[in-house]
């Protein structure tokens, strides 16, 4: 299936399914999907993003050796809903250690951001969160971060995350200074 035929079946959401349940059986087809989500501008290519996240839910694997290209895309995605599945998936994968400084800085700014939708910040938090766990340094800074945001910035979703977040930071920076 090309960009375009498999653009076309994404237009009507009865063909989700169908499309998902292709693409678990054809990595090739999957591939094609990818190249679609990353590199297509037009506004229902959100689409495909959408199906890369529900195909990994059942079939994790197949988007390992994109993470760096998802990874890479973020600071020039526009696409908010594109940006909230990259951040999303980011978030469920082991991160690749050449790419946490530059996730560490991208995730602060989206996460301290006023603009951007709730999703996307929650799934930004989680990523420093993931980060602090590969880097127990930054354990404090991460948990100031989050306290700050759950006081200034509050909404349900950033305080909900924020509570489970900020209690494991703080007993984890307890344990590590007895």
């Amino acid at each position: 299936m090309t960009e375009q035929e498999l653009f076309e079946h994404l237009d009507a959401w009865e063909n989700i399914e169908i499309v998902a349940a292709s693409m678990l059986n054809d990595p090739a087809q999957f591939n094609t999907l990818i190249q679609l989500a990353l590199n297509d501008t037009r506004q229902k290519s959100w689409r495909a993003a959408y199906l890369v996240d529900k195909i990994h839910d059942k079939k994790p694997e197949l988007l390992q050796p994109y993470l760096p290209a998802l990874i890479g895309q973020l600071s020039a995605e526009k696409n908010a809903s594109k940006r909230r599945h990259w951040l999303k998936l980011i978030s469920m994968n082991a991160l690749p250690e050449e790419h946490t400084g530059f996730l560490f800085d991208y995730c602060i700014d989206i996460f301290t951001s006023g603009s951007e939708a709730v999703a996307v910040r929650v799934h930004a938090m989680q990523i420093l969160y993931n980060i602090s766990e590969l880097e127990p340094d930054l354990k404090p800074e991460v948990l100031q971060i989050i306290e700050q945001e759950m006081e200034f910035h509050p909404t349900a979703g950033i305080r909900s995350r924020g509570k489970k977040l900020a209690t494991k930071l703080f007993r984890q920076i307890q344990q590590n200074s007895v």
